[in-house]
């Protein structure tokens, strides 16, 4: 098998020379000239300072984090695993400053080409800019993880290959952290802010080049949606492959114990496939890599198409591909189908999260729920946090379903594959989930830069389809969270030998309810601390708007130019300062756990185990709530623009604006940064569970 394992860093090598030839065939195109060239540079650039003040604190915690990797972990492979860490923050980093890179440069582009070519060649554009982010996050989850598993799995280090991979893991999960956290706070008060003084009290339209909190706005689309978004799920992407390897090595240690292990069993293999069953994650991921680039090429195919059905027949397409991809994978490798069903399960539990979610964030519910507004914003509120608290039902009962279906078929070892099966046409699914703020920013390069009602019906519609796009991206990412968590939680009970984990042990089960009310506290206090960070940032901003308004002659009539970067430092400020409580939340949950409860009664990995457990229940429900009713909230206010109840300026669109306002920090940055929660929990706990 060492003869095969090359081919996964070489596949991710080639989806990096893929997404630079996508990424120099946009910059080729004209990015324009004057006040559209003007605007489009002052976003590119208002991102990269953003970036940069992300890498110096992210720099900081890495450093530190890997010197204690280096002190504290067992010295077998703590030098190894300090190296994977850094070399995770690494790739993570860089697979987002690519994608939001192209971003900033694809924006302009796609309003150039709706103004000069029409609606097909700016969906390619966007598409094609989205698309460079999805390959650089399967790319460099491959050439990492292929990497480290080529160079560790043969000779001394072939035991501890886990455990070194793990580091490369929990680098992905801290970038994800402050990438996630960080741009969720700068985009949503820059949008808060500029929604509340720019539309309900100033009166102008969204967008509307006037308004000083415009540029941050469409800045923080590219932090939070692009860049955000990636690290997510490259943190998931990373996390579902390494707890896959880490059940499989433990099954090895079984096999070297008593000759024989049930898993192998399950997938009709022998015991020296314990190698095999290592990398066969790996394997299927690098499959998955090779059917996201044909699903981006069916969609470019496609372009001229209605853009919603250019998107539908690509994601379909790739994970039908990837399906029977897997089935031939497992019979090549010498298994028997059953971990290739677990991988079904799982690609298609992450079609229904999709399509659920499309349900509640579009369609009758939103319609429903702006009528709402015809009797008050009081309403409003009320049917959507409705609307979100129901629409959790059928993603848990989906995961349930994946939970099982994996489980009959190869056991906890056929979590982590379903985990993998759901993330492994990311490519693709992440190129749909980015072409979302790319056309949103055309949209608003086009309002600012005055270019006619004809470009903006154009970039209207890709922004409609890319609100969908968007909103089910959210809800893929949080189904592909959990189920990596769990995964990784599963990988942990197994590395802490929890095997014999008895809950008819009074003092067990006493233990593991006192973690399991403390991981139920930490979603309730992420969203709160995330929440109020965007507050108070918010209202920084409100008062800098409404400043300038007051204080700059000219500036509502259109005379005078606005400060927009005083705007972005407060965004850029606010983010970086508020975003350390949640991340030493998350790292320092599990190891204040862990390592308190092993000092008080040497129970510290069964009080992890009910805290993790606690954490994921509680991050999922509270994510999935979170988002769609901030994703309803939003179609809803874009509804009525439609020119439905009353249209634009109407009492209903007052009623509609303050509901998605609301709704903002709960769809773009305290549900979304639930799934960091709980992987970085996760990971961590995995990380230090040879410790407990």
């Amino acid at each position: 098998m060492n003869e095969m394992y090359w081919i996964t860093p070489v596949t991710g090598i080639i989806g990096l020379v893929i997404a630079g030839a996508i990424l120099g065939s946009i910059t080729k195109r004209s990015g324009g000239e004057g006040k559209v060239a003007e605007i489009a540079e002052k976003i590119h650039l208002g991102a990269m300072v953003f970036m940069k003040r992300e890498f110096f604190l992210i720099s900081l915690f890495a450093v530190v984090i890997a010197c204690l990797i280096f002190f504290f972990q067992k010295p077998e492979y703590a030098i190894y695993q300090a190296g994977a860490f850094l070399f995770g923050c690494l790739a993570s980093s860089f697979a987002g400053f690519i994608g939001m890179y192209t971003a900033t440069k694809a924006n302009v582009r796609t309003t150039i080409a709706a103004k000069d070519e029409g609606a097909a060649s700016a969906l390619a554009i966007a598409f094609f800019g989205g698309s460079v982010m999805g390959l650089t996050v399967a790319s460099m989850g491959l050439l990492g993880l292929g990497t480290l598993f080529w160079m560790f799995i043969s000779g001394d280090h072939r035991p501890h290959v886990a455990e070194i991979m793990e580091g490369f893991a929990m680098g992905a999960s801290l970038v994800a952290l402050f990438y996630r956290v960080g741009g969720g706070i700068f985009t949503k008060a820059a949008d808060v802010g500029a929604d509340l003084v720019g539309k309900v009290e100033a009166g102008i339209p969204e967008d509307d080049p006037r308004n000083p909190g415009v540029i941050a706005d469409n800045v923080g689309d590219n932090v939070g949606d692009v860049a955000g978004m990636g690290s997510d799920i490259f943190e998931s992407y990373c996390g579902a492959q390494i707890a896959t390897i880490a059940i499989a090595g433990a099954a090895g240690a079984r096999v070297a114990q008593t000759g024989g292990d049930a898993l192998l069993e399950k997938m009709g293999a022998a015991a020296d496939k314990v190698e095999t069953l290592m990398f066969l994650p790996l394997a299927l991921t690098t499959i998955g890599l090779l059917c996201s680039v044909l699903g981006i090429l069916l969609v470019r195919l496609m372009s001229a198409k209605e853009p919603a059905v250019a998107l539908r027949i690509g994601t379909i397409g790739s994970a039908i591909l990837y399906i029977i991809a897997a089935f031939i994978t497992c019979s090549f490798f010498g298994f028997n189908a059953n971990p290739a069903f677990a991988v079904l399960a799982g690609a298609a539990g992450g079609i229904i999260i999709g399509l659920v979610t499309e349900h509640y964030t579009g369609g009758k519910p939103v319609r429903d729920l702006a009528h709402q507004g015809e009797t008050g914003v009081a309403t409003v509120m009320i049917a959507g946090l409705a609307l979100g608290m129901r629409s959790v039902a059928i993603p848990l009962l989906t995961l349930a379903g994946i939970i099982s279906v994996s489980y009959h078929f190869v056991g906890l070892y056929g979590v982590g594959l379903a985990a993998v099966g759901m993330l492994g046409t990311v490519g693709i699914t992440m190129a749909i989930d980015a072409y979302g703020p790319v056309a949103d920013n055309a949209g608003g390069i086009a309002e600012m830069a005055q270019m006619g009602p004809e470009t903006r019906k154009i970039t209207d519609g890709l922004d409609a389809v890319g609100n969908t796009t968007a909103a089910i991206g959210k809800g893929f990412a949080i189904g592909a969270a959990g189920l990596a968590a769990l995964a990784l939680i599963t990988a942990f009970i197994e590395k802490a030998n929890l095997a014999n984990f008895d809950l008819t042990d009074q003092a067990v089960l006493s233990t593991f309810f006192v973690g399991l009310f403390i991981g139920g506290i930490v979603p309730f206090l992420n969203g709160a601390i995330t929440m109020t960070a965007v507050g108070e940032a918010a209202f920084e901003m409100i008062n800098e708007i409404r400043r300038q308004f007051r204080e700059i002659p000219g500036l509502l009539e259109g005379k005078a130019e606005p400060e927009t970067d005083k705007c972005v430092d407060i965004a850029t400020r606010a983010a970086t300062k508020k975003m350390v409580l949640p991340a030493v939340l998350a790292v320092g949950t599990p190891i204040a756990v862990g390592f308190g409860f092993n000092a008080l009664n040497d129970s510290g990995a069964i009080a992890l185990t009910g805290t993790l457990v606690g954490a994921l229940l509680g991050c999922i429900l509270m994510a999935l709530m979170m988002s769609n009713a901030g994703g309803a909230w939003d179609n809803a206010k874009k509804y009525v623009e439609d020119g439905n109840l009353g249209g634009k300026g109407s009492d209903v669109h007052s009623a509609c604006v303050v509901g998605d306002t609301v709704g903002d920090p709960f769809k773009d940055t305290s549900g979304p940064s639930m799934n960091i929660i709980i992987n970085v929990m996760a990971i961590v706990s995995l990380v230090i569970a040879g410790l407990l």
